[in-house]
């Protein structure tokens, strides 16, 4: 029965599928350089480039794959450009020994002739990951520059102007070309000459604290409130008060003697004022008898009127004598406060006790605030241990020892976002064992894809690690591999991917650094297909990778 949609004719060539090429792939429409010169056999009979997942039609002619669904989509009966002759759909199959053939085609590197290797044509990407004469975009923030691979590193550590440099004063890692521009501005442990010109370089952060015991800045005179007005540099201040403590002590016994006096002048004042208000006193009195004097006199007489003029003009007199008197016992009960002395006395020696017990406690709290840093010293380094610790139990308890591991990828969307954006590209499953002593391995996955599946597919591939036992193990790694990802409906729709290990591969090698080279499926599974919801590859934003080796024939140590 002829296939009408180009997903049904997929899934034709999907149950086609070589298990023995699924790890070899190469970028489709790319004018590759072969070594020997490319066969008409190998070349798509409609694009005219070298055949890019081989389909064969009845009539025999070879088309790429997306060509094939092209002419498809061009015409509802689409024909063959060779030959005219109608291309049934159902009589096309996937062409694996076609696609072994051009998968093991030997090309030259891009980047010849600076790079002179001849690759097969399957692992061409793979070797454009690690080609010393690749060009690469310098990873720093900013930095347009194109570097090749073999001089990326010298250009990070030494010429990229963006790379970060530690600030040779504070620490603090800074963006070369804004580093001139720290120091001046931000930088809090950058050295400064003091203001005052005492030649003494001082932190940027500790000039304020400088300034209030730089010998070079100039001071008043202790002595400025006793008449002393010098100003002295704070170095020579002992010096001065020294030569001058002869000045100085005039200048007190002065101020004192004019105190003395200032008291002396007020007592005098206090004293005639004591006298003045006496002799109102008594004129009150004479006032008030003279007042009974006129009562007595005139209390019945014809002259009452005059007698009562009199009397207001006594009583007026007598109102403004003894308004005189409260002011002046006013003026002298203010005058005696003045004079009174004792409650100051008594002040300033309650703060002096008040400032020597501040003293102590001070003393207390830069002890106890030393102690309390040496103690937080201690818990952070004890923290940090059982930190590392909890990381290495975690480690171990999740560790696998017979060959599979299970790897579970939680907020898928928000690690797609990160390596959509390149923050991160990729990410590694925990490390797993073939047996207790065996192949120390992990997963890598790029969720954005890499390589000719970057965009649009999940990339997974397979990594051999150094392990604790590798000088006992046989090398290369030869095993059999599959790559799933895993259905979590429970009807088992597993989406799968097996490959052996190419044993010249240097993915397969005994690892000189902490891992090799990744190998395994650029293309393992589209986004269309893994993100659909009517599949359930993905639920709560987590989904499931599995690795099984094949450990037939492994010898167990």
């Amino acid at each position: 029965m002829a296939c009408d949609e180009p997903a049904a004719l997929s899934g034709i060539f999907t149950r086609q599928n070589s298990s023995s090429t699924s790890s070899l792939d190469f970028e489709p429409d790319v004018d590759y350089k072969f070594v020997e010169r490319l066969e008409e056999r190998y070349k798509c009979a409609y694009c005219h480039l070298v055949l890019h997942n081989p389909h064969q039609t009845g009539c025999g002619h070879r088309f790429c794959q997306h060509c094939i669904l092209a002419l498809r989509e061009l015409n509802a009966v689409p024909t063959c450009p060779v030959d005219k002759e109608t291309i049934k759909m159902h009589e096309v199959f996937k062409d694996n020994c076609c696609k072994r053939e051009v998968l093991n085609l030997h090309v030259f590197c891009k980047n010849f002739p600076d790079c002179n290797s001849k690759v097969i044509l399957g692992r061409y990407q793979e070797h454009l990951q690690q080609c010393l004469f690749e060009s690469m975009q310098c990873t720093n923030d900013g930095c347009q520059d194109q570097i090749f691979r073999k001089d990326l590193k010298e250009h990070l550590s030494h010429h990229c102007k963006f790379r970060e440099e530690r600030c040779q004063y504070c620490n603090t890692y800074v963006v070369l070309i804004n580093i001139k521009n720290h120091e001046k501005n931000d930088c809090p442990d950058f050295p400064v000459p003091c203001l005052q010109n005492c030649s003494q370089i001082i932190l940027k952060k500790e000039i304020e604290k400088h300034h209030a015991v730089c010998p070079e800045a100039e001071v008043d005179c202790p002595y400025k409130q006793y008449g002393c007005h010098v100003k002295v540099k704070r170095g020579k201040l002992a010096e001065h008060e020294n030569s001058a403590l002869r000045e100085h002590m005039l200048q007190i016994l002065d101020k004192n003697s004019r105190l003395e006096e200032q008291i002396s002048d007020l007592y005098k004042s206090l004293e005639c004022k004591e006298i003045k208000i006496q002799q109102l006193a008594d004129a009150i009195k004479k006032c008030e008898k003279e007042f009974r004097q006129y009562t007595q006199l005139f209390g019945n007489n014809s002259n009452l009127m005059v007698s009562t003029q009199a009397l207001a003009s006594h009583l007026d007199k007598s109102a403004r004598l003894e308004s005189q008197v409260k002011q002046l016992i006013q003026m002298a009960n203010q005058q005696q406060s003045k004079l009174d002395l004792r409650p100051l006395f008594d002040t300033i020696e309650n703060v002096k006790q008040k400032i020597a017990l501040m003293e102590t406690y001070d003393q207390r709290l830069v002890v106890l605030e030393d102690q309390s840093s040496k103690h937080d010293l201690q818990i952070n380094i004890h923290k940090a241990q059982l930190n590392k610790n909890e990381e290495r139990f975690k480690l171990l308890e999740g560790t696998c020892y017979n060959g599979k591991l299970i790897w579970k990828i939680t907020d898928y969307k928000m690690k797609k976002k990160e390596a959509v954006e390149g923050r991160v590209l990729s990410i590694a499953s925990q490390p797993f064992y073939t047996s207790r002593c065996g192949y120390r391995l992990c997963a890598r996955a790029y969720l954005n894809g890499d390589g000719s599946g970057k965009g649009t597919h999940i990339s997974l591939y397979f990594v051999v690690m150094r392990g604790e036992f590798d000088s006992l193990l046989l090398w290369p790694f030869k095993q059999k591999v599959t790559l799933m990802l895993l259905d979590q409906s429970g009807k088992k729709n597993h989406i799968v991917e097996v490959f052996r290990a190419d044993p010249n591969s240097s993915s397969f090698k005994r690892p000189d650094g902490e891992m090799n080279i990744a190998s395994g499926c650029p293309r393992f599974v589209p986004h269309t297909v893994l993100e659909n919801t009517k599949n359930t590859y993905i639920r709560d934003d987590t989904l499931f990778l599995k690795v099984v080796v094949d450990l037939t024939d492994l010898e167990e140590l």
